[in-house]
């Protein structure tokens, strides 16, 4: 019985891992969406709030669903726009780095989330 359970479990969990991952290029396109509205004079509070909350669940889901990379650069990513939330304003050059460091990111999860992340922007 234990082992009928076993792949059942199993067997579920590489339906949802699928499913996660059909589901990545949609999530990270609405990332680069964002950040294309990202107005970084005057960003929204509405879009910053947006973003971490995509960031977050990317975050918990991906290390979920074996997309341990990825998870991690997504929490650092959350992280630090936590921190920058926190101040009443932000140059636009720091808005500009975290925008840069989004770059990275969305563009490594949509060519191959499982490979190993970059170290700079030159080997995206």
């Amino acid at each position: 019985m234990s082992n009928s359970a076993d792949a059942e479990f199993f067997a579920r969990l590489g339906e949802l891992n699928d499913k996660f991952a059909a589901s990545l290029p949609q999530t990270l396109g609405r990332l680069s969406a964002a950040r294309n509205e990202f107005d970084t004079q005057h960003p929204p509070l509405a879009l910053i709030e947006q973003m971490h909350a995509v960031l977050h669940t990317l975050a918990g889901s991906s290390a979920t669903f074996g997309f341990r990379i990825l998870g991690q650069q997504a929490r650092m990513l959350e992280q630090r726009l936590r921190v920058l939330m926190t101040f009443d304003g932000v140059a636009p050059q720091e808005w500009e780095a975290w925008l840069a460091e989004l770059d990275v990111f969305v563009a490594w999860g949509t060519i191959d989330p499982k490979a190993a992340y970059p170290n700079d922007d030159s080997a995206v």
